[in-house]
């Protein structure tokens, strides 16, 4: 059942409580608070939960700030709980108003949170930052006077002799840029051979074996050669370099085995007719993934082929494919590819999230579309890479009026030198304005493990990876939030001072009038 009460803090001078009196009022994350739009994004997260029935839901701004602390520092579901309960500015910035010794919630109630936290919610929490940057880029009132007061954390900050838009001024149909890219980021599992894949989908039809076993009546457990296949299998990766006879053969063993497991267990279901399947959810539900994998290993062994659709490469994750990249270190990457979109301002957003392989190229005109819904207007110019300049999109982006960043198709214009330095110029230049959506990619990924994903089912790994972009996306809200506040005090603090200084001058010249015209000065001389 959802929360109703506000998120936001009240906080009156002279009426801090003893928890708020001896808190930084410059800490990172007191600063930080006091930039995120707490009212907005916690009822987007509201969204997914009931109105009227089930139990009181956990705060929102409690919730959502458990989510950036964990994200921000990398910490693992227990250590975010166990950082909120001993630093006081961590129970600040998720609204505590007195010092908790307990535990905020459970460590598990994490995963029911990545649950409720959908790609709705997540475009919500975009859709309030991008807003909220747009009222401090765009502010409604102006101040030209230098000895007004410096604006209030929340409000907009004025600018410099800029008037207010009316009503009846037209707001421009193109504005900004648009960077787009794909990005492939990793699962933390182990890196998938055939063999190891064949080895442990042995074991679990072993362990489903022993647990059907007691209900068969049968005094003698059917033959699984388990020694034997364990002896098979470490024959072969304990040596160095194994060639590829051996390895085929060790591969023709192992799906050997699993075959016979498996037959033993479709046996001993079939003895129990008009029963319920005595196997939990996990096991029935790993039973049905060995069998898949079965398939895929034995069509890939007798066609000697190395390449199958939807192929399983975890078993605890079989929602997870490897994504042929062809880079330099990794040629192959296992996780979701996400299309993403970066503006100018540097504001990230995830267009498109797949486990599957797919041409990124396709995504450009959904993605543009999703700017001009965003922000309300399309971009003046595309910057992409090349794999992006298909015929299709430059007819798109030139349907839309909008210019691609991008060296132009077939054969080059007979033009004179000067233009074509000029040109060239302007595609170094484009090329250079999409570094920053390369820096996005590793500030996630080295900074905040974007590329260990450690969440279990896909639904959780992807409100994982959206996770990371609204911690991204609310560290450019801050930056560019206090660095607008900040230079707007610069320079009321150099007007208060240039004032102060002209009175003073003002001040000592009265003084020195007065007295040389002092008649005790004239008696002196």
């Amino acid at each position: 059942m959802r929360n109703s009460r506000s998120p936001n803090q009240l906080m009156f001078d002279g009426f801090e409580t003893e928890f708020e009196k001896w808190l930084e009022p410059d800490n990172r994350w007191v600063l930080l608070s006091q930039v995120i739009p707490w009212e907005e994004l916690s009822a987007a997260y509201e969204m997914s939960l009931s109105a009227h029935t089930g139990r009181p839901a956990k705060d929102g701004r409690l919730v959502i700030g458990a989510v950036i602390i964990k994200h921000k520092l990398c910490l693992s579901d227990e250590e975010t709980i166990e950082q909120i309960r001993e630093n006081p500015y961590l129970q600040y910035f998720v609204g505590f108003t007195a010092f908790h010794k307990e535990q905020a919630f459970a460590p598990s109630l994490f995963v029911e949170i990545r649950r409720r936290m959908g790609p709705k919610v997540f475009a919500s929490f975009e859709g309030s930052i991008i807003a909220r940057l747009v009222d401090h880029q765009n502010p409604k009132t102006c101040v030209d006077d230098d000895h007004k007061s410096p604006p209030e954390d929340g409000e907009a900050v004025p600018c410099d002799g800029a008037t207010p838009a009316s009503a009846d001024q037209e707001t421009p149909t193109h504005q900004g840029k648009l960077i787009v890219d794909a990005t492939v980021v990793e699962q933390a599992i182990r890196y998938p051979t055939d063999l190891s894949l064949l080895n442990e989908a042995r074991e679990i039809s072993e362990q489903i074996i022993d647990t059907l076993h007691p209900l068969t009546g049968m005094e003698k457990k059917v033959r699984t050669y388990r020694r034997n296949a364990r002896k098979d299998y470490l024959a072969l990766v304990k040596q160095r370099r194994p060639g590829n006879k051996k390895h085929r053969k060790a591969i023709g063993q192992q799906l050997r085995y699993l075959k016979r497991n498996l037959g033993h267990i479709e046996a001993i279901l079939d003895m129990l007719p008009g029963r319920e399947i005595p196997l939990s959810h996990k096991q029935l539900r790993q039973y049905w993934i060995i069998g898949h994998l079965y398939l895929q290993q034995k069509q890939m062994f007798d066609s000697r082929t190395r390449r199958c659709d939807d192929r399983i490469v975890s078993i605890h994750q079989p929602h997870v494919r490897p994504m042929k990249r062809g880079k330099q270190n990794k040629a192959v990457e296992f996780g979701a590819k996400l299309g993403v979109s970066l503006s100018g301002e540097g504001i990230a957003c995830i267009d498109n999230l797949s486990w599957n392989a797919y041409h990124e190229g396709h995504d450009l005109p959904a993605q543009v579309e999703a700017f001009h819904k965003r922000h309300g207007h399309y971009p003046e110019k595309v910057l992409a890479d090349p794999l992006y300049g298909t015929r299709d999109n430059r007819r798109f982006l030139k349907e839309k009026g909008i210019r691609f960043a991008g060296k132009p198709l077939g054969r080059p214009p007979k033009m004179s030198s000067a233009e074509d330095n000029i040109n060239r110029r302007q595609r170094q230049q484009d090329y250079r304005e999409r570094i920053p959506i390369e820096g996005k990619f590793g500030q996630g990924k080295n900074g905040c493990n974007l590329n260990y994903i450690r969440a279990r089912t896909s639904k959780t790994s992807e409100s994982w990876i959206r996770s990371i972009f609204l911690v991204m996306n609310l560290l450019v809200l801050f930056r560019l939030l206090f660095a607008r506040v900040l230079t707007h005090m610069g320079r009321y603090v150099t007007a208060i001072l240039q004032a102060q200084l002209h009175w003073f001058h003002t001040s000592t010249a009265r003084q020195t009038d007065k007295l040389k015209q002092s008649p005790l000065l004239e008696t002196a001389f």
